[in-house]
């Protein structure tokens, strides 16, 4: 049976009918949620999408940090239960300090719009834990503040626990260590800058996402394929 996803939408997402539709596509459960939600009991795996939440006023993901639904979502995260934070949700991730270190600008000041190979660096996350590391995955990216930082105390903290999930092969926004995306300690938090969503027919151009959202879908990678 697939996962019942709750997909957030704080004022400002755009992205969240991508996710809908891509997380149907692949036989799973996705429902809307409104940034007022106060409990996700009801639902198997939580999906922060991409855009500008609340006009990313002040700086990404700080004003939707102190939305209601984020303390429900820091219940579901402590309790083991799946998050995933595509673009701008991985702003938000941070910001609420599910996941650690920023996102700033990119590198040369330049928005960024194309499709990119990122490399799995990890399998120790929920995102990542059906598809082998080293697998390499054509994804679009579409921000400005995606260049990811901590200081080097946390990158070491990173690599020694493997959650460091995806890497860019082709560094383009300037982030620490080419990375992509990450996970918290337990692997259920994941954070990342490319889009899966829009990578998952391949009328897109690339299949590719559906490796890694069809594990937040609850599908299986054999099931997928019958």
């Amino acid at each position: 049976m697939s996962n019942r996803v709750a997909v957030v939408v704080f004022p400002g997402t755009n992205c969240e009918h991508d996710v809908v539709r891509a997380l149907v596509g692949l036989g799973g459960q996705a429902e809307l949620i409104w940034h007022d939600q106060a409990s996700l009991d009801t639902y198997d795996s939580v999906v922060l999408p991409g855009g500008f939440a609340h006009g990313d006023y002040l700086r990404p993901g700080a004003i939707a940090r102190f939305s209601p639904v984020m303390a429900a979502i820091e219940r579901f995260a402590a309790s083991g239960g799946p998050v995933l934070g595509i673009c701008n949700g991985f702003q938000v991730l941070t910001e609420a300090g599910l996941l650690p270190g920023a996102l700033h600008k990119n590198r040369g000041l330049r928005f960024l719009c194309e499709t990119v190979e990122v490399e799995v660096a990890s399998a120790r996350s929920v995102l990542t834990s059906q598809v082998e590391t080293g697998t390499r995955l054509m994804l679009p990216i579409n921000h400005f503040e995606g260049c990811y930082t901590c200081d080097a105390s946390t990158l070491q903290m990173l690599i020694a626990e493997e959650r460091i999930v995806l890497r860019y092969v082709e560094n383009p926004n300037g982030s620490i260590e080419s990375i992509a995306g990450i996970s918290n300690a337990a692997g259920n938090v994941v954070g990342l800058m490319p889009h899966p969503e829009r990578a998952c027919d391949p009328l897109t151009g690339s299949n590719d996402g559906s490796a890694l959202m069809q594990a937040i879908a609850g599908i299986s990678q054999m099931a997928a394929k019958s």
